[in-house]
């Protein structure tokens, strides 16, 4: 996962040639996402619209398939800034116009919104269709020449709007919901709090759910437990509205549960995504401790001495490691069903994060040979029938753990 190159060739005369070669020292993300296609072929000028992270974002470039030679692909972005693409929705070739769901695009606003603009393949012109502050769905008219734009956040229900999309105009808000119930407490919808991270720079924007009868008076009253999915082919914090409350389970008994999306996760920038890269163990924790040392600067109330924390699949092997590396702030942890070496489950996976030859570098991110290492109260839980991550995981992370005597009564 390392190069990526596309031939063309001819049949007819035998000849071939390389329209595109990239190569990367972390990893190109060809695997388990991400939603923009490598390659978007333009049949009627047989022409590819290709998608990188050469400029330290996902953009997108025009790449000429007729007999060289040609100037390099690079030379010709369709997309350009500090800014990502997350979805190409629509491809009109007669109009040489591109429609993109896009992310960091506004800077005041969470850099995981996502935003429609219309971008010219040609003259690479962008018209910006949405501009609210939430997260967006659309849904297009049949002739393309109007979207219903869907937007909400977490802390905010649906807002319905009719959108021109040749000039990006709002022609009338169709519907804005309201949030209903018998729910008078005040902690009913979760808190997104916005925090730096491990360099004291980038911005993390996570989500707080609080019990109904939370008493922000109470200092160092609520434990708090991490809900935790590290995996780097997406990022993981819901952006949008839910009226059901997330977490009830756990905020009823008094908990505060908390989501953040660290540094190794997707959908920002190529440098923000690459933390992952040969160190899966990594996970973003110095980013979701910092995060929540700034979390109890605002809400008192929270108790960083008691931080628990839970996942399943690559979120268990993220729990475990947990207490393997950062025991010294976690306090406990439920890992389900995870992937505790990666030397052991799907080559397609593992080796698009952590790289091949298979080096020492497998054995440093690895929970079993680092047992060890735990701190707090583990508790493991594995399903025989698992076709994804295979259960002998789990078994082999339990006889390490025995061997480094850290079994408890």
């Amino acid at each position: 996962h390392q190069r990526v190159r596309l031939f063309v060739i001819d049949p007819i005369d035998g000849q071939t040639w390389t329209a595109v070669d990239e190569t990367s020292e972390t990893f190109l993300w060809t695997m388990h996402g991400p939603r923009v296609p490598l390659f978007t072929h333009l049949e009627k000028t047989d022409q590819v619209i290709y998608a990188s992270e050469c400029s330290g974002y996902r953009h997108l470039y025009l790449v000429d398939l007729k007999k060289p030679p040609q100037p390099r692909w690079a030379e010709h972005p369709i997309t350009s800034g500090d800014w990502l693409v997350r979805q190409i929705v629509r491809v009109d070739e007669d109009e040489r116009t591109i429609d993109l769901l896009v992310g960091e695009f506004y800077d005041d606003q969470d850099p995981y919104h996502r935003h429609l603009i219309r971008v010219g393949l040609d003259d690479r012109s962008i018209t910006a269709v949405t501009d609210a502050d939430g997260d967006h769905s659309i849904q297009y008219s049949p002739d393309g020449d109007f979207v219903i734009a869907s937007h909400s956040r977490v802390d905010s229900p649906p807002v319905h709007e009719l959108r021109r999309m040749s000039v990006g105009k709002l022609v009338t808000e169709l519907l804005r919901a309201e949030r209903v119930g018998d729910e008078d407490s005040r902690w009913s919808m979760p808190r997104v709090f916005l925090a730096s991270g491990r360099d004291g720079e980038t911005e993390f924007w996570g989500n707080l759910y609080f019990p109904l009868d939370f008493d922000a008076s109470k200092v160092s009253h609520y434990p708090v437990i991490e809900a935790i999915y590290a995996g780097p082919h997406d990022s993981h914090v819901p952006k949008q509205y839910l009226h059901s409350r997330r977490f009830e389970e756990l905020t009823s008994l008094g908990f505060v549960v908390v989501q953040i999306d660290g540094m190794g996760t997707a959908n920002r920038s190529k440098a923000f995504h690459d933390k992952c890269w040969h160190n899966l163990k990594d996970a973003g924790f110095p980013d979701r401790i910092a995060w929540m040392k700034a979390a109890v600067v605002e809400y008192p109330a929270l108790d960083l001495s008691r931080v628990g924390v839970f996942g399943t699949s690559a979120g268990g092997q993220n729990a475990c490691g947990a207490l393997l590396f950062h025991g010294d702030f976690y306090k406990a942890a439920y890992a389900s069903c995870g992937c505790h070496d990666n030397r052991m489950d799907k080559a397609s996976w593992n080796e698009q994060w952590m790289g091949y030859p298979v080096a020492k570098h497998y054995a440093a991110n690895s929970n079993i040979d680092n047992a060890h290492r735990l701190q707090g109260d583990l508790f493991l839980v594995v399903g025989e029938l698992d076709n994804n991550v295979p259960p002998e995981s789990t078994y082999r992370l339990v006889d390490a753990l025995v061997k480094a005597d850290k079994e408890k009564a």
